[in-house]
């Protein structure tokens, strides 16, 4: 199989990750949840460091840290990628979803300077940290990757 399909795959998580977040910047006050369903908001927060917010607030350093170490790892994801037997279709999904959601998060950090989120779960008065389509689209492809590592230990 040829590999157009896993970086098309890509290119659709970054343009929804982008238009959604454009919605959300335009459309929602900072920090006022908009209720959707039960145990479901969507609350505009913005990330200046890492996944949860991990070293938010220590300066520009990490925004160029974290740039920098994305852009690596997108490198890796796509000659991992462009490594990959046509048979390994899960592992190339999965890798396909990490690098559309680290280029969807990568534009955020150099750019605006902050990812955008969102996507607000909660259980009662405890709420998972805020996200976005991007991080989504990385954590289901990081669990397909474990799938596949699971289904073919030897790879």
């Amino acid at each position: 199989m040829k590999k157009w399909p896993w970086f098309l795959l890509s290119i659709a998580i970054i343009v929804a990750d982008q238009l959604t977040k454009y919605w959300a910047a335009t459309n929602l006050i900072p920090y006022q949840p908009v209720p959707l369903l039960p145990m479901l908001n969507f609350t505009l927060a913005y990330n200046s460091g890492a996944a949860f917010s991990f070293l938010s607030g220590t300066g520009e350093w990490h925004r160029w840290f974290f740039a920098g170490f994305s852009l690596l790892m997108s490198i890796f994801l796509i000659v991992w990628l462009m490594r990959l037997p046509a048979k390994a279709k899960l592992q190339s999904c999965a890798l396909g979803l990490i690098l559309g959601g680290a280029v969807g998060n990568l534009y955020d950090r150099a750019v605006v300077g902050q990812v955008t989120d969102f996507i607000d779960f909660y259980y009662k008065n405890h709420h998972w940290p805020v996200f976005n389509l991007a991080d989504s689209a990385i954590c289901i492809g990081a669990f397909l990757l474990l799938v596949d590592l699971c289904k073919n230990p030897s790879r």
